[in-house]
């Protein structure tokens, strides 16, 4: 499993009622165990989470079924991290 970081920046069309379902989903990475940190950023223009996954495609996939994604509510950015 590699790391990966995902970003999240809101757009002009964000959606306040799509933080509860964003929230889900990340507590379903969890549980899958394939979430290892996550949290907005203090500014409030968005937030970040590390998940782990076999490959790119792996983690541009689960990150681009995040809610905050599918309503254009966010701009999600996957990254390959050598974090250490």
């Amino acid at each position: 499993m590699f790391r990966y970081l995902v970003t999240t920046l809101r757009t002009p069309q964000f959606q306040m009622s799509v933080i509860d379902e964003h929230y889900a989903f990340l507590d379903r990475l969890r549980r899958q165990e394939k979430l290892e940190l996550a949290g907005p950023f203090t500014d409030k223009s968005g937030g970040a989470y590390i998940i782990k996954a076999a490959s790119l495609e792996e983690a541009r996939t689960l990150a681009f079924s995040d809610p905050v994604h599918t309503t254009k509510s966010s701009i999600v950015t996957v990254y390959e991290w050598n974090a250490k």
